[in-house]
């Protein structure tokens, strides 16, 4: 899943906007039919039933639609929001931060990367960190046979391709160089945008810093023979989630439960059953039918592996240390923050 990680102009944008008013942001979305609130109906002869009055969600997710986001289209489409009162409409609003704009008060849910979560508090934003929905960070380095790189030490003094100097990408890529003992220093770094699987095709670089469910199975659709060191096999780290912030924890921590519990609803059942979860996203993800279903398939069939766990949507104190420490050794934290307030398991079932 590609979340980006350009919000400090949003951050300051945001609080200057809250200054001057309460209005909402105006965001664009791409929602079947079903996400609309059913309007109540009558019988003739009878009394209009009263139907219960749902909380509307915009919930950012960062990225276009897509079959890594299964969980969330199947707890929309099997009614688990609805049940819990909630109305949600997905927000894939490329130039909408979804976490500055839960840590203005402007919106109350997103979904965002794990080391978003400390950055942004460093920052003065009151994100939480509520739920777990990754187990494992996303994130792999790749390289083609050929390379002979085996291990995070044969990364020493090659060059790697990575989308910029920001986002999982860069912080994977690092915490796999940390877990060794190697710094950024020891490799040559290689900014090339989201080009990694022609970079790499090309032999521009000798390795590239992707996201699990993405290129590696690209690669090997294409039938190129590739390496894979996955940072979760070395690291464990906080991954991607859903956040809050602290004042709708505080006045309305049962919206807080009920989402929460819905969501893992949907993440429990598409687990369970990944080929109804596929047929249910083709609703919500446009062209999905006409893509390859193979490669499609297999995208949620790694992404599930990410996903599991003994105890779904639970935050691991160790790999929030871990995430801590690799921030402090990239110098993106200047010094060490209280991480109880930065995550919490209370709204899990």
């Amino acid at each position: 899943m590609k979340i980006k990680f350009f919000w400090s102009l949003a951050i300051l944008c945001l609080l200057l906007a809250a200054c001057g008013g309460n209005t909402q942001p105006t965001l664009s979305t791409s929602q079947p039919s079903a996400a609309s609130p059913t309007e109540p109906t009558t019988q003739p002869g009878s009394s209009p039933t009263a139907q219960p009055e749902l909380v509307n969600i915009r919930l950012p997710l960062g990225y276009i639609p897509n079959i890594q986001f299964a969980p969330l289209y199947v707890a929309l489409d099997k009614g688990y929001y609805r049940q819990a009162g909630i109305s949600v409409v997905f927000d894939y609003a490329q130039e909408t931060d979804g976490l500055a704009l839960v840590g203005a008060g402007e919106l109350q849910f997103s979904i965002a990367s794990g080391e978003q979560i400390p950055l942004a508090r460093a920052q003065g934003l009151p994100v939480v960190y509520v739920m777990a929905w990754y187990q494992q960070y996303p994130v792999s380095v790749v390289s083609l046979v050929s390379e002979g790189i085996l291990t995070p030490q044969d990364l020493a003094g090659k060059k790697i391709g990575l989308p910029g100097l920001y986002g999982a990408n860069y912080v994977g890529l690092n915490a796999l160089l940390y877990s060794v003992g190697l710094r950024e220093s020891d490799v040559s770094l290689d900014s090339i945008g989201y080009t990694q699987v022609e970079s790499l095709v090309a032999g521009r670089d000798q390795a590239v810093s992707v996201y699990t469910a993405n290129e590696p199975l690209q690669l090997r659709a294409r039938g190129y023979a590739v390496n894979e060191l996955r940072v979760a096999d070395y690291v464990q780290m906080a991954s991607n989630g859903l956040i809050t912030n602290e004042r709708t924890i505080a006045e309305n921590p049962s919206l807080v439960r009920s989402m929460v519990q819905a969501t893992l609803r949907g993440l429990q059942d598409t687990i369970n059953d990944p080929e109804e979860a596929f047929q249910i996203s083709k609703r919500y993800v446009e062209n999905l039918a006409q893509a390859d279903e193979t490669v499609q398939k297999q995208i949620l069939a790694t992404s599930i592996r990410l996903w599991k766990g003994n105890r779904l949507g639970y935050s691991d104190p160790a790999a929030w240390q871990n995430m801590q420490d690799v921030l402090l050794n990239m110098g993106w934290l200047k010094a060490p923050l209280d991480l109880s307030l930065a995550f919490s398991n209370k709204f899990l079932p």
